[in-house]
């Protein structure tokens, strides 16, 4: 991971809730090409963290999973209940701190979408450890983050962040299945430029001993 950098302008909670706020009042709920990448690994008992508004946590509910969604952003949270209200689903939706969040259970499905780079890559790793350390044995964990060549850095306002390096996140899940890693470049405003790494691995179950008869 690169070294965190310090950028003029507001914090990421703000440019988000601006994002959210214009989204909400045009009823723009697509999925993301990494919600919909992420969303056929993603079963069970879920944790989507720094959800958003929550397309993919309401796209896993209505698939019968169990979700609990978490998210910096009051507005997004409360968005999200009412949708999932109004489609009678069963999920949780809170607002959280998330930089310092410790799971207090383990999950069939963790998912980070768009999150841990918006923290200090201290604090990322510790959290994406926390994160995986969440899932169950034969579990899986969903990240997606902006890697090194990224020069879109708008959404950071001032405050700390981090790019990971290309395939950093495969090395923070030794000895997991990958399930799908995948790379993607888009343009941004005033020709800047995101790299993503989308990365699905999945908890090794226990081994199983056998017995001699």
């Amino acid at each position: 991971m690169s070294t965190p950098v310090e950028t003029p302008g507001g914090g990421s909670i703000e440019f988000f809730d601006r994002q959210f706020r214009r989204q909400v009042a045009g009823a723009d709920y697509a999925r993301n090409p990494f919600e919909q990448a992420v969303l056929p690994f993603v079963r069970g008992d879920v944790l989507d963290v720094g959800c958003g508004l929550g397309n993919l946590a309401l796209a896993a509910a209505e698939s019968g999973c169990r979700v609990t969604a978490l998210d910096a952003s009051p507005l997004a949270i409360m968005d999200l209940a009412r949708r999932a209200r109004a489609q009678g689903l069963e999920l949780e939706a809170h607002t959280a701190e998330l930089r310092h969040l410790v799971p207090s259970r383990t999950y069939d499905a963790v998912v980070a979408i768009g999150l841990l780079m918006f923290f200090a890559c201290d604090d990322a790793r510790a959290l994406l450890a926390r994160l995986r350390e969440a899932v169950k044995p034969g579990g899986v964990i969903a990240l997606n983050v902006l890697v090194d060549g990224t020069t879109w850095l708008e959404p950071f306002g001032g405050q700390p962040y981090c790019l990971f390096a290309r395939d950093a996140l495969s090395g923070e899940v030794p000895g997991w299945k990958v399930l799908l890693s995948r790379h993607d470049n888009f343009p941004a405003p005033n020709a800047a430029l995101k790299r993503f790494h989308t990365l699905v691995a999945q908890r090794p179950r226990p081994a199983v001993a056998v017995v001699a008869a």
